[in-house]
């Protein structure tokens, strides 16, 4: 049977590459960023998170897509990671884009392409995926996560498509 969890030494490597970026960071932009908690609780598809909640901050990677692709998220996912870090460290999270010119320039700073997301074959992986709700709108069909579907439901949120700009509508038959 496959496992899919990093060992020790994995798991301080990826520390370690995410140790090495803030330290670059404060050398390049003369700034002096602490080092910050590093998790391996992620759930779902996606590699890496930076946390921000209420004055508690950390990174999270997900130790199953890591596992898969250990190579690629060291060179990818971490810097790509701390580069949030450091924009929330020099402007907050309200005055900046997430992937904006800020998180831009601090991947050019680690020599890293600025990719917003990764694109792993995570088919055969054993990861949480959210059931999927069928949604219209003027010209097409759409896909919302569980997640986003109870917010309209709750009226906590709309959702509009980007082509016609017009709400999303659940088809409940589907």
């Amino acid at each position: 049977m496959l496992s899919f969890l990093l060992n020790q030494s994995q798991k301080n490597t990826v520390v370690a590459k995410t140790q090495y970026y803030i330290n670059l960071a404060n050398q390049q932009l003369n700034i002096n960023l602490s080092n910050i908690p590093v998790l391996f609780n992620l759930k779902g598809r996606s590699s890496g998170m930076f946390v921000v909640m209420r004055r508690d901050i950390c990174i999270r990677y997900n130790e199953i897509i890591f596992s898969r692709y250990f190579e690629d998220n060291l060179t990818n996912t971490v810097p790509h990671e701390v580069a949030h870090y450091v924009v929330y460290q020099l402007h907050g999270l309200k005055k900046v884009k997430p992937h904006g010119a800020e998180w831009k320039q601090v991947m050019q700073l680690f020599n890293v392409k600025a990719e917003v997301t990764s694109r792993y074959d995570t088919s055969d992986l054993p990861l949480h995926r959210q059931k999927q709700h069928h949604y219209i709108c003027g010209c097409m069909s759409h896909q919302l996560s569980t997640t986003r579907h109870n917010r309209v439901q709750k009226n906590a949120a709309i959702y509009k498509c980007r082509q016609c700009r017009q709400p999303l509508r659940w088809r409940q038959d589907s």
